[in-house]
């Protein structure tokens, strides 16, 4: 049944591995579509869970299924802990991302694990999950899928830049949504961090007090993925075969790769913003919005006017669109946008599960 108010709750892992993030969300149309965050929070991934996520692509069949089925697990326990720890008695669905296991859009293959059919029933609610899938199999990249919220929710802003494990930009190009991966940030990042035992660079501190090597940001920017013409994707898979083996080449510091890396991606991201020829009103969101070394690089290159929301929509903006995703697809309406993905058509995707009657 068409309604005219949802109650949702989000789920959103991302490349990052900073945890689940949860958002219970009310979405209202009139006219057009109106949303408020009322609860929101992150649960961190325990060391061991995060190692486990984070070898992912080297899996065998096998060994994934049975990781798909516990994290599936894993992921309810956190739900029905948000649903607890709020009091959350409203709710229509869940409407989960899950966590990129394998994308491959060229092979027509992309899996997120924890979207299995029990999640339904271990959380006893309706879940809308897998948006991915479905447009991969229409010869899409099954990436990005957030901008049909930029579309429909942020529109009043030029282009919307997530900074996640990868970032990403999203903007309106002859009345058309355009939308693609621009380079790795958080996952790369986090990556180096890690070699100091750190979880990630505070406010890019470290990488503010590294010196630039010329030669690696040179040998980085001729990466070929940033010549394609969108739209693309990247993934792990990516960064594992062709970024990092550039970085691990070079004898330096963390910190002086920590700095050439945060160049190297304000220099993509500032070429990737010139493309939309509207003056430019950039929303900012994702974990990358923290480091404010990254910020002042990219405010340097660029004359944008560079908008920093609130910290729930920097946060949960992600998680906030893949809840607007299920309601678009129990409405029945499009969520995935051909002019994004490169999909044979406009499409709805993702699936519905319910939980079993008793």
């Amino acid at each position: 049944m068409i309604k005219g108010i949802y109650h949702v709750i989000g789920v959103m892992s991302g490349t990052s591995l900073d945890g689940i993030d949860l958002c219970y969300v009310a979405f209202q149309y009139e006219n057009n579509w109106q949303f408020k965050i009322l609860q929101s929070k992150t649960y961190d991934y325990t060391n061991t869970w995060k190692q486990r996520l984070g070898s992912l692509i080297h899996l065998t069949d096998n060994e994934l299924n049975k990781i798909n089925i516990e994290y599936t697990q894993y992921t309810a326990q956190f739900i029905n802990q948000f649903i607890s720890e709020f009091g959350i008695t409203t709710i229509d669905f869940v409407s989960s991302h899950g966590h990129t296991a394998t994308h491959k859009p060229e092979l027509l293959l992309t899996i997120q694990i924890g979207n299995r059919p029990e999640l339904s029933d271990l959380i006893n609610q309706k879940v809308v999950c897998d948006f991915r899938v479905q447009d991969v199999a229409l010869g899409g990249q099954g990436a990005p899928l957030v901008p049909i919220g930029d579309e429909l929710l942020f529109h009043k802003y030029d282009s919307c830049l997530n900074l996640g494990g990868f970032a990403n930009v999203s903007f309106k190009n002859n009345n058309q949504r355009v939308a693609f991966d621009i380079c790795p940030f958080n996952y790369v990042l986090n990556y180096l961090s890690n070699q100091m035992g750190l979880a990630y660079d505070d406010a890019g501190m470290i990488a503010r007090s590294g010196t630039l090597n010329k030669e690696l940001l040179n040998q980085l920017n001729l990466l070929p993925f940033y010549n394609q013409k969108h739209p693309k994707s990247l993934g792990a898979e990516w960064v594992q075969d062709y970024f990092f083996p550039i970085i691990n080449g070079y004898n330096i510091s963390i910190k002086d790769a920590l700095k050439t890396c945060v160049i190297h991606f304000a220099s993509q991201i500032h070429e990737a913003l010139l493309l939309n020829d509207n003056k430019v009103k950039v929303l900012l969101t994702g974990g990358g919005t923290f480091n404010s070394f990254f910020i002042d690089t990219l405010r340097q290159l660029s004359s944008f006017d560079i908008v920093v929301p609130n910290k729930d929509v920097i946060n949960f903006k992600e998680a906030l669109i893949f809840a607007f995703l299920g309601v678009l697809k129990v409405r029945n309406e499009v969520n995935c946008l051909r002019s994004v993905t490169g999909a044979s058509k406009d499409h709805s995707s993702g699936k519905i599960y319910y939980p079993k009657i008793s």
